[in-house]
This record gives structure tokens, C-alpha cells and sequence, in this order.
């Protein structure tokens, strides 16, 4: 199989091309470098530096004529979205509809989109399903329900097969602190470097805490699914990838204490704007449609993720 990864310099992109090159796959991945790294990037594959809102970037998908796209490329800090909202909507609204455009011309038969549990918002109730309201808060959030439209409107007249892959808060090895569930790879290279971690916030607030390796079998086992994953409806491209576990950030904070024998404090501060209180997404639709559960619990992932950031040191 072709495959063209966008983002595939970064954190979830470096695991996924690492995995998927073990299975056979021919791989161009695209990546600006912008936050990615060529440490991530796997020597067998062929690598463009390039911003995927250009037309080169097009170009190299349409060469490459790839049977699937995995679209990767993103800003993900909802931080930065706030800050600069123009820009976050550059990359993730303008970028991906230049994507689905060169997956048309390319003659794609599918393409995976990294979108974000960020869609819902504030839930009311949980766990959140992929019918649940979506009302993002934070630009970031907005960006990725909008680029999920995009996809419709272009990839569905085209007789391409998509899905919006909403991703809870992912961690594990090659992740950096910004993003979803940068909070992990917050703490842990804190705690590696002997320095306190800090709380915003309670501490009592819940995510969805899911390892990078769940969510790389999750990207593999769609590109190889049978069915077809845009189902009609206005939620039927949407699958939750995610463990349906709530875990609290305290909670989350002692588990890498103890993978890390950590003999320092946890400190606290003011809660940050846009920080949901509670988040949970259930996984049920992604298992009926295509086949797909996590498999690695919270204590086991966070054990792997300490002991790649130890060895970074």
C-alpha cells in the first residue's frame, strides 16, 4: 500500500510511519519541521520538507499516488490557537482542504484526519459519543470541527472514503508538552530533570488518556478496514479513538510519580482559559465499524512513556 503521512515528523506521525513501514507500506511522509523532527523520520521513507498549504506540498501528494492519506499535519496547541486564531485556521482549515483537494487529484481511496475530542467542548454528559453536541470552546477546537466540513464537502461528491479520527488526549514516546494530552510529556520530562511539575487547576479535572501505540493500530486498522467509514449523516465520517476510560490529572500526576521515583513535590496553580473540566469519549462506534479497542492500560503506558523520556536525559 501507498501511503502519504502528513505530520509524519511528529509525535503520533514518527510512531505510525515507524509501524507501518514494519507491515510493508510504501511511505512519503510531508512534514515542515515546524514542530516536527527528523529524529522521528524513518531513513526507508521518502521525506519532503515542505508546508502542506503549498502547491509543491500538492504535488508531492499527486506523485506519489498514494491509495491512502493519513493527515496528520496540524497546529495543535490550544494555547497558540488562542493567541493567534488566524493562524491555527491557516493550518488546520486551509491546510486540510488543500490536502482532500490533492487526495482527489491523486486518486486517494481514502484519507484519515486527525481531529480531536476539542470538538465537543463542555460536555453535558458523559462519555461523550459521536453524536454528542459539538461546541468547541477554544479556537483550536473550532479549527478541527471545521476541517472535518471540509472533508464532506470535497472528499464525498469525489467518491473518496474519509474519516474524522477524534482523538482523546494521546501520550507516549516522541511527544512533546504542547498539544492534547501534553500534560504527560509535561510532567515527565519535568520530573526526568529533577524539577517539580505544576497542577493548573484542581487537579480533580478527568481526560481520556490514551497511548500513542493504541492510537497507531487505531490509524492501521482503518486503513486496511473493508467498510466503508463515511457513513451518511452529518456524524458518520466521526469515530472516537479513545480508551472510555476518566482518569484525573492527579491521578495521572501520581501514576508517573511512581514510574518515575520521583522524590519531588507536585505544585499548583491557577486554572488556564479554555480548560475543560471533564472529558471522556466512548470507542464504541470505532470497535462496531471497524474493529478497533485500546489494549494498553493507563499504568502500563505511563511506565513506556518514563522510561523514553529517562533515556533522553
Amino acid at each position: 500500500m501507498r501511503i502519504v503521512v502528513t505530520g509524519g515528523a511528529g509525535f503520533i506521525g514518527g510512531n505510525l510511519v515507524h509501524a507501518m513501514l514494519g507491515g510493508g507500506a510504501d511511505i512519503t511522509v510531508i512534514d515542515d519541521l515546524s514542530t516536527g523532527s527528523m529524529d522521528n523520520v524513518h531513513p526507508a521513507t521518502t521525506f519532503r520538507r515542505l508546508d502542506v498549504r503549498t502547491p509543491e506540498a500538492a504535488e508531492a501528494i499527486v506523485a506519489a499516488r498514494p491509495d491512502a492519506i493519513v493527515h496528520l499535519a496540524a497546529q495543535v496547541s490550544v494555547a497558540a490557537s488562542i493567541q493567534d486564531p488566524a493562524f491555527d485556521h491557516s493550518v488546520n482549515v486551509d491546510g486540510t482542504r488543500a490536502v482532500a483537494e490533492a487526495a482527489v487529484a491523486a486518486g486517494a481511496r481514502r484519507l484519515l484526519f486527525a481531529s480531536s475530542a476539542a470538538v465537543y467542548g463542555e460536555p453535558h454528559e458523559l462519555p461523550l459519543t459521536e453524536e454528542s453536541p459539538t461546541a468547541p470552546v477554544v479556537p483550536y477546537g473550532v479549527s478541527k470541527l471545521e476541517a472535518e466540513g471540509v472533508l464532506s464537502e470535497i472528499l464525498r461528491p469525489a467518491g473518496v472514503d474519509f474519516a474524522a479520527l477524534r482523538f482523546s488526549n494521546v501520550y507516549g514516546p516522541r511527544q512533546r508538552a504542547e498539544g492534547e494530552g501534553g500534560v504527560v510529556a509535561e510532567f515527565a520530562s519535568r520530573m526526568t530533570a529533577g524539577v517539580n511539575p505544576v497542577i493548573f487547576g484542581s487537579g480533580r479535572q478527568t481526560r481520556d488518556f490514551i497511548y500513542v501505540a493504541d492510537v497507531v493500530n487505531a490509524i492501521a486498522t482503518a486503513l486496511g478496514a473493508d467498510t466503508a467509514l463515511a457513513a451518511p449523516g452529518p456524524n458518520g465520517p466521526a469515530y472516537n479513538v479513545s480508551t472510555g476510560v476518566e482518569t484525573s490529572v492527579n491521578m495521572l500526576a501520581e501514576g508517573l510519580r511512581i514510574a518515575l521515583r520521583f522524590p519531588g513535590v507536585i505544585e499548583g496553580a491557577e486554572a488556564r482559559d479554555g480548560d475543560v473540566e471533564a472529558s471522556v469519549l466512548s470507542p464504541e462506534k470505532a470497535d462496531a465499524t471497524f474493529g478497533w479497542r485500546a489494549a494498553v492500560e493507563l499504568q502500563g503506558g505511563l511506565a513506556a512513556t518514563a522510561a523514553w523520556f529517562a533515556q533522553q536525559r
